[in-house]
């Protein structure tokens, strides 16, 4: 079944052409470049609060970011209601700049929600999708449902897909023939991979080669060396704090400045574990208010860092000189 649909986007075109699209208009989408993952702010009622919300986007439209993720993990979305994570994309779309891009994570569980989801996104203003890996029946999500999960969303999404790889959260990682197959689809553009495999980025950006199809890093621990292995750019939780860092090296690295990034990319190894796998959500949050930003709380059942941990960021800051 699979060969055939793969026969089908080659020799006959994909069936979005009914919408209007064609497969060149998805694949000239050019996602090069860094982008925060940005969080969800909450009022102390536990509500979004929006004007936070276009607040930060504001702030971070001044670094020079490709764009945005939206509803990625950082943004708490299997927290939000379904009306909840549309409304979000649609304020950050009207205060972000029209230039920079905007992607929106809109994976759910299901195959029928995430198209409903991905429809809704891109009716909220968002050029592209990021769509995680459902994950709850894990035991029988094996490469044959991935590939049919996401050749149905992308068959109907009227904007590109890119791939969402997250095993620290889903605790499974996309499979690499699950990838190649998906690479060739002409509506799934490329890959976040957040799986800290250098290898295994590597890998897929060899056996992609011949495809539309980039891969981005999904940390700032690694940026250099998934640049290095011919990553296109990355999407970092650390960018919410420390843009301008993770931007210019983002252009070290493409400009072959390798000495030079190898230093930066040392200083910001403790900040992005503190915020990441270390102290998550709340940490990111928390360091946001010390660059300018606002963080607040996170929604429950995610609790606020005690003292001691806040302490223990401050230094992972400080430390490599950035506080």
């Amino acid at each position: 079944m699979f060969l055939r649909r793969v026969l089908s986007w080659k020799c006959l075109g994909w069936r979005g052409f009914k919408q209007g699209r064609s497969i060149s208009s998805g694949r000239r989408l050019d996602l090069r470049g860094i982008y925060p993952p940005i969080v969800t702010p909450f009022n102390q009622k536990g509500q979004v609060d929006y004007q936070q919300l276009e607040s930060n986007v504001q702030e971070l439209s001044k670094i020079p970011f490709r764009g945005l993720v939206v509803q990625g993990s950082n943004g708490e979305f299997v927290f939000l209601t379904s009306e909840e994570r549309v409304e979000v994309v649609r304020r950050v779309r009207q205060v972000l700049p029209e230039e920079k891009l905007l992607v929106a994570g809109s994976g759910c569980e299901s195959t029928e929600a995430t198209i409903a989801m991905t429809r809704n996104m891109a009716e909220a203003g968002a050029a592209a999708a990021m769509v995680i890996t459902p994950c709850y029946y894990r035991g029988r999500m094996n490469s044959a449902a991935f590939i049919e999960h996401y050749t149905q969303v992308a068959d109907a999404s009227p904007v590109p897909v890119v791939l969402y790889s997250v095993p620290g959260n889903t605790a499974l990682e996309l499979p690499m023939d699950a990838i190649l197959t998906l690479s060739q689809h002409p509506n799934i553009i490329g890959l976040k991979d957040s799986g800290n495999n250098i290898t295994r980025i590597a890998l897929i950006v060899h056996k992609t080669k011949n495809q539309d199809f980039q891969v981005l890093a999904g940390s700032a621990g690694y940026l250099l060396a998934a640049y290095s292995v011919g990553a296109v750019g990355g999407v970092c939780a650390l960018a919410n704090v420390l843009g301008e860092p993770l931007c210019n090296l983002a252009k070290l690295c493409v400009g072959g400045q390798w000495e030079e990034a190898r230093e930066l990319q040392y200083r910001l190894i403790e900040p992005n574990t503190a915020v990441t796998q270390k102290f998550g959500i709340a940490a990111l949050k928390e360091a946001m208010g010390w660059f300018g930003y606002y963080g607040g709380l996170c929604r429950a059942p995610l609790l606020p860092l005690t003292e001691a941990e806040r302490k223990d960021l401050r230094n992972n800051f400080a430390s490599n000189g950035w506080l």
